[in-house]
């Protein structure tokens, strides 16, 4: 005689999940995501969303005791988009956006291809290229303030002895100060575009070179059949870092030039600081604020359709 004995599956075990198991799941996934979103919404979400509404206020310094800022519609806007120093402003900021990243990425690749091959002290002059982007950009922008000095820089000094245009007004001259200022950036970036593309060079497998030394390719060949389009990827990231640092720098221009001469280097970050902390309009300033950030919000969104296609 056999008895039969029924197996109840037990809660928790493999198989058969316990009273509130994918509740629980999606509670701790949520309380993972949380402190992201809430983080993202204090610090990104109601800034942004502040700044939106404050572009459609008459908003000024007696908002702050007061709390009254009247609404003033599409007023600011008009009165912005309309100046011909908002004009002058953002084609300053394109010059000096694409200048910039050109130059460094440029520069940044060639050094990086330099350094990829071994040679005594390489690690030591890796390091001190690395310099110029460790020193604080307000102090980069005075010490070359002060060698571009027009009477006692030492860049004119040197000139001078070398009897090549010893009082070049390089930031006084409406002429070259946007030059000025964007080399300024370069000599600036060209460090932290070297450092990103010099470890995307150390990922692309030798055997691709090896494989390129074996079909007769050239050295130019090879670095335009192997080394740019394994390195894409690396190159999309550098671009988009350093567009996003540089259309809406400030502080370099500030210890520059301050704008000037004659509004010549006048960035959209310049502009909103002028706007909102030299002529206390903070609707104005919020106005240019909020054009930045639509022009960051599109290079975004084409750089995603431009990976997505890639990816696909």
């Amino acid at each position: 005689m056999t008895t039969s004995t029924a197996t109840v599956p037990a809660s928790g075990a493999a198989g058969a999940p316990g009273p509130g198991g994918p509740h629980r799941r999606r509670l701790a996934q949520w309380g993972f995501v949380a402190p992201a979103v809430v983080f993202m919404l204090l610090f990104f979400g109601y800034p942004l969303v502040r700044n939106v509404v404050m572009s459609f206020q008459h908003y000024t310094p007696r908002t702050f005791f007061t709390g009254e800022a009247p609404f003033a519609g599409f007023d600011n806007w008009s009165h912005v988009l309309r100046d011909a120093l908002f004009g002058k402003a953002l084609w300053h900021t394109l010059v000096f956006t694409a200048g910039s990243l050109l130059g460094q990425f440029c520069a940044g690749l060639a050094l990086a291809v330099f350094f990829s091959r071994r040679f005594p002290l390489n690690g030591v002059l890796r390091s001190l290229i690395l310099l110029p982007w460790l020193v604080p950009m307000v102090v980069s922008g005075i010490v070359w303030r002060r060698i571009l000095d027009q009477d006692t820089g030492v860049l004119n000094s040197f000139l001078d002895t070398l009897g090549v245009g010893g009082h070049t007004p390089w930031l006084t001259s409406p002429h070259l100060a946007l030059l000025s200022v964007i080399l300024v950036n370069i000599w600036i970036g060209i460090p932290f575009n070297m450092v990103i593309l010099y470890g995307g060079l150390q990922e692309i497998p030798r055997e691709l070179y090896e494989a390129a030394a074996l079909d007769g390719a050239s050295a130019w060949r090879t670095f335009r059949s192997v080394t740019l389009p394994v390195l894409r990827p690396v190159i999309t990231v550098v671009l988009v870092l350093g567009f996003m640092s540089t259309v809406k720098i400030l502080d370099l221009v500030l210890a520059l030039t301050e704008g000037g001469p004659a509004d010549a280097t006048q960035t959209l970050g310049t502009l909103t600081y002028q706007n909102s902390f030299v002529r206390l309009d903070f609707g104005a300033g919020a106005v240019v604020g909020n054009v930045l950030v639509l022009v960051s919000a599109v290079f975004a969104v084409i750089y995603l359709r431009a990976g997505r296609n890639e990816g696909k």
